[in-house]
């Protein structure tokens, strides 16, 4: 008998279950999922979720897919060191064109890598009075040249 009234309460609920706005646009059913997006459904479609949804969904379900993953470990070497013609890391390892030659293992000192220099970013009020500096340069070359 308990069985009996859980479904009944079940089967009411379900009935007065909030229907989804929806409108028809070019032949094509829309409806709106519960955080506010518009999905192209079916005809025979009751209700919708969109991918950010059950994605939003699975995350909770499933923490331990979408932990933080780790970050890549640098070797220490530098940026582009394989395209150098050779360079000899801080074990002693040494390399021509990305290719370890065992072989001279040791036998070179370590490469020094100097770091690139950094441009400092300019301001939009610096890139126009350089801009406005070489116009004047260029009208005054040219009325130079005209006389």
């Amino acid at each position: 008998m308990l069985d009996f009234i859980v479904i009944l309460k079940y089967i009411n609920v379900m009935k007065k279950k909030q229907i989804q706005p929806e409108y028809i646009e070019r032949g094509v059913r829309y409806m709106m999922c519960q955080c506010g997006e518009y999905v192209s459904v079916g005809d025979n479609a009751i209700g919708v979720k969109c991918s950010k949804e059950v994605n939003r969904n699975i995350m909770t379900m499933f923490p331990e897919l979408h932990e933080e993953k780790t970050k890549r470990k640098s070797t220490g070497r530098p940026v582009g060191w394989h395209w150098m013609s050779e360079f000899v890391d801080k074990d002693g390892n040494v390399f021509h064109k990305g290719k370890e030659q065992p072989k001279l293992f040791g036998s070179l000192p370590a490469t020094k890598v100097q770091p690139k220099k950094k441009t400092k970013r300019r301001t939009e009020e610096q890139i126009l009075i350089a801009i406005h500096k070489k116009k004047r340069a260029l009208l005054k070359k040219a009325k130079l040249s005209k006389n």
